[in-house]
């Protein structure tokens, strides 16, 4: 029987990795800075249908792979945990160097921002690694039809919802300073948060 509580953990997951500085933050950013609200609200619509569609392609074929071998569970998971200390890695990477610099991009129509964002999103690495750590580390996501449908359009909501709100608030350049003080204590914290997970993941898998 699906239970909805359980997609809680993966959704916070998901948001936090999807909604932390990266690619399509940072163009969403820069597009609501240089171009306006309108436009970033483009980018928003881009994220919650590209996050659909990767949704769609991740969650179908895992939900039929794990049907066929059931086995493959725990080397996933252990997959899943290695992908986290890559996360991790790279956040507190941010955390300790410079911040992430926000570029102004200007003159970009809401259509053009749309069409922008979706390209990033599509040949963004993070996106493909997030979904991996996501079907490895939480497998009630594909027990059923229900279950893949109901996460697929949480994440395209948190996605979309989450852009909009930075389109939003990001269309001043006082924001835009305090996103630059913000974004290594957020980045570090997930950082540390990712790391531990993993470990406790690893450990999981080992039998401890």
């Amino acid at each position: 029987m699906f239970e909805p509580l359980s997609l809680a953990a993966p959704l916070i997951f998901f948001a936090l990795n999807v909604l932390t500085p990266g690619p399509n933050v940072l163009n969403t950013i820069g597009t609501a800075l240089g171009s306006g609200r309108a436009a970033a609200y483009g980018c928003a619509a881009a994220c919650a249908i590209g996050v659909l569609g990767w949704a769609a392609a991740a969650l179908l074929g895992a939900g039929a792979l794990f049907a066929a071998v059931p086995e493959l569970r725990d080397g996933l998971t252990a997959i899943g945990a290695l992908v986290l200390i890559y996360f991790a890695y790279r956040y507190l990477r941010r955390a300790l160097g410079r911040s992430d610099a926000v570029q102004r991009i200007d003159g970009v129509t809401p259509r053009g921002a749309f069409s922008q964002a979706l390209l990033v999103l599509a040949t963004n690495p993070k996106a493909l690694t997030t979904w991996i750590a996501l079907l490895s580390i939480f497998p009630q996501i594909s027990v059923s039809w229900v279950s893949m449908a109901a996460f697929g359009l949480g994440c395209a909501a948190v996605a979309g919802g989450g852009h909009a709100v930075y389109a939003t608030v990001f269309s001043t350049s006082h924001a835009a300073r305090i996103y630059a003080k913000a974004s290594r204590p957020v980045n570090g914290l997930v950082g540390v948060g990712f790391t531990i997970y993993a470990v406790k993941l690893l450990a999981g898998v080992a039998g401890y």
